[in-house]
């Protein structure tokens, strides 16, 4: 059973629902939210911005396809992804935006992939305006809850604070279209993989489609109606917790209707060293995220 988290009750300190929180960080790895401050209607706008654009002719995406970029932003075509190398790429379409620097800053000199420049579709500003007013809101909730894990663990509340005041944090649109009669065994709108960063905040249409791996084996289906968000957690902060927040792997095989999903990959600074506190290890959690991204973006992986 996935617990559900309010998460007002959490930002209050109410000991049950800090309780369920832990619960489903260290036993399951998923969990569902409930007022947060994007609300159904705001949500659902996002979704429509999201998959108008998905319909546009495919010669129109690609003037920002990510494929010709040394990054992960703009769109992607399906096929563009391969997040397990024992199945076929992923049957499905993305767009993808970040977290930008400011002019100047050290790290946007450095050309580092995971602080790239979006990529914008031209002559369509309502898709700018909403998905980047989107990206902020999405930012508080995620951070909002992961101060609701520091609590929830034993931690200080402001202890991933300073870690995330130039966080890489990646939202996407997935389209999900109906899987084909052709697909087979090894084809996937997201085949079985872990999330590879800190915390994911998903907002989905509410068509079926996302399972979840039980610890004894088989599949359960998870689904999330507009305002309702599914949160899982990444092998960035399963590493850090020293596997005390675990990550579990989930899939997406694809239905006979088309599906839009929103995950908000919430991530840490670059040089945030993620390894298990009280190692003497260093991972720093951009290199740890970059490796990942190469070994799952064709394009990324291909240049290599």
């Amino acid at each position: 059973m996935i617990p559900q988290i309010d998460l007002k009750a959490v930002l209050d300190g109410d000991p049950a629902t800090l309780t369920r929180l832990r619960e489903g960080a260290e036993e399951i790895g998923f969990l569902t939210v409930v007022n947060t401050e994007l609300g159904r209607a705001e949500v659902e706008q996002v979704i429509g911005v999201y998959r108008d654009f998905f319909h546009l002719p495919e010669a129109e995406k690609a003037q920002v396809d990510m494929a010709r970029t040394g990054s992960n932003r703009g769109w992607g075509a399906s096929g563009s992804e391969q997040v397990d190398p024992n199945a076929n790429a992923d049957y499905k379409q993305v767009f993808d935006c970040g977290f930008e620097l400011p002019e100047g800053d050290v790290l946007r000199q450095s050309g580092l992939g995971v602080y790239a420049p979006n990529q914008w579709p031209q002559d369509r500003p309502e898709f700018k305006q909403v998905i980047a007013g989107y990206y902020g809101k999405a930012m508080r909730v995620s951070m909002q809850i992961l101060r609701g894990i520091a609590t929830a663990t034993g931690e200080d509340a402001d202890y991933f604070d300073d870690k995330f005041d130039r966080p890489m944090a990646l939202l996407r649109g997935n389209y999900y279209p109906e899987r084909p009669d052709w697909a087979g065994d090894k084809d996937f709108g997201i085949a079985t993989h872990t999330d590879y960063g800190c915390l994911t905040l998903l907002a989905t249409d509410g068509t079926p489609g996302l399972e979840v791996r039980k610890r004894g084996g088989g599949w359960i289906p998870v689904t999330a109606e507009p305002g309702t968000f599914i949160i899982n957690f990444g092998e960035m902060l399963q590493m850090w917790t020293d596997k005390r927040v675990i990550a579990t792997p989930h899939r997406v095989k694809g239905t006979k209707t088309e599906r839009i999903s929103i995950p908000m990959f919430f991530n840490p600074n670059y040089n945030t060293n993620v390894a298990p506190r009280g190692s003497d290890q260093v991972i720093l959690a951009g290199e740890h995220l970059t490796k990942r991204y190469e070994e799952t973006y064709l394009h990324l992986k291909n240049a290599g």
